[in-house]
């Protein structure tokens, strides 16, 4: 279920993004007039160009958002410090004057908060796709797979930093943009989803203005590479266990084009609106952080750590702003639904399809099966390998079938039989080593008068 509702948040923020960066883009006073009217195609093609970066290379795209993601936080650094100083006293005063006026109790205004507070869920948005990109962090030399203590040092470091960006950036941006904006222009085309851009064109010129909308396209075209990079590490972790070949989970290629598929879908359906779309994004960004912190609860529970009371607060924080999301807003639970019927309905048919099948990478031999290879590489008499189901009855079961296939296929008494029995204990695995033992079955006793008769060695027993 989890894994249904972080690809619906993954793939939001493929088609959310190119979305807004549609809007952006007509939203530009340099915007050709030709483009008006044409939000939807305009973000079908950002997305087929972010598919597209992404098929040429992993490495190339991650490359690409480096330095877009560092132009962008610098023109926002400037952008913010250029407005801030034009907050005055006054400005102040206003919005205090309004709040009062809109909630003159403090208790009234305490509950609106808290009510309006799920509203907010869309701002922890990055949270999720850093974790998602945890495997790519480089970790220490003495990590192993039970203990990459390394890489979840790195990991801490990675969210540390990105809490304190965006915690800055937002406080800055949140303040300029309430004070300086004003209250009629809210709502218009103007500022609607553009109002830092608002601030650069008004106090730093339509050249620094249409460059930070540059920009701003750029980032939020490429915020879908997060996701994508997401996608990529995490998903194929999951499908040999829904039953897909590992080797199609390491082509990225293929998964780059089925993944664009989806959000061209995804596009048409929500018709490229921005609003539509983040509702259902916050519900998948809530559900996967609000099952990460019921995951550390109950671990830190089992572990007697000293930090799960704070786990015991945060929780009911994130499941009350899941529920109110999912109240206000169900199309997020809609797409996420689809995702978890689409993978229950190909795991099963592929995980059917597959468990009559033996996919196996190589083999382990004991020192038993290495005398019956070297047996049958010796031999002159043609080689007979009987595939026998395990099962109860002891030693006189391979006894008794063999005599029954010499007196049916009129094997030599003096040819060697060899019995294979296969033991599957995970069919959804694929490319295991299997392991293979010999053993050789002593004669029973039963059986002394059909020996004397047929003086043959009893024949080796192989199992895999």
């Amino acid at each position: 279920m989890v894994l249904g509702f972080m690809a619906t948040d993954f793939m939001i923020t493929i088609t959310l993004s190119a979305a807004d960066a549609a809007v952006h883009i007509l939203g530009n006073p340099l915007a050709p007039s030709w483009l008006q009217g044409h939000q939807v195609g305009l973000t079908l093609l950002l997305i087929g160009l972010l598919g597209f970066v992404f098929y040429l290379g992993f490495r190339e795209a991650i490359g690409l958002a480096v330095p877009i993601t560092l132009g962008y936080l610098f023109l926002n650094g400037v952008v913010l410090l250029s407005a801030l100083p034009h907050v005055r006293p006054e400005h102040l005063e206003n919005w205090w004057q309004r709040l009062l006026a809109h909630q003159p109790d403090p208790l009234g205004l305490a509950l609106a908060t808290l009510l309006a507070f799920p509203k907010l869920a869309l701002g922890l948005s990055g949270y999720e796709t850093g974790v998602a990109v945890m495997p790519l962090i480089r970790g220490m030399p003495g990590d192993t797979p039970e203990r990459p203590w390394g890489r979840i040092r790195g990991t801490h470091r990675l969210l540390f930093a990105a809490a304190a960006v965006m915690g800055i950036f937002l406080l800055g941006a949140g303040f300029a943009t309430t004070l300086l904006i004003p209250q009629e222009l809210w709502g218009s085309e103007e500022v609607s989803g553009r109002a830092i851009s608002f601030l650069a064109h008004r106090y730093l010129g339509k050249d620094f203005g249409t460059l930070y909308d540059l920009f701003s396209i750029v980032i939020l075209w490429f915020a879908g590479a997060s996701a994508m990079a997401g996608l990529l590490t995490i998903v194929p972790r999951y499908l040999p266990r829904f039953g897909m070949a590992p080797e199609w989970a390491r082509r990225r290629q293929p998964m780059v084009l089925f993944f664009t598929g989806v959000a061209f879908a995804l596009t048409l359906l929500f018709q490229a609106r921005v609003e539509a779309q983040a509702a259902a994004y916050a519900t998948g960004v809530l559900v996967v952080m609000a099952s990460a912190a019921l995951s550390a609860l109950l671990l830190a529970e089992q572990e007697k750590r000293p930090e799960r009371g704070y786990y015991r607060l945060l929780l009911p924080v994130f499941a009350y702003v899941l529920v109110a999301n999912i109240l206000e807003r169900p199309d997020g639970v809609k797409i996420a639904s689809f995702f978890i019927a689409a993978t229950l309905i190909i795991s099963l048919l592929s995980r059917t399809l597959r468990a009559f099948e033996l996919r196996v990478e190589g083999f382990q031999l004991d020192e038993m099966a290495e005398q019956f290879v070297s047996q049958l590489k010796t031999q002159e008499a043609p080689i007979r390998l009987v595939a026998h189901r395990p099962e109860r009855g002891g030693r006189g079961v391979y006894w008794e079938k063999e005599r029954r296939i010499r007196e049916a296929t009129h094997i030599p008494v003096g040819d060697p039989i060899y019995f294979v029995e296969v033991f599957v204990q995970d069919p959804s695995e694929f490319t295991a080593q299997a392991r293979v033992w010999g053993w050789t079955v002593l004669r029973p006793a039963s059986s002394a008068s059909w020996v004397q008769r047929h003086p043959i060695p009893w024949p080796p027993f192989c199992s895999t």
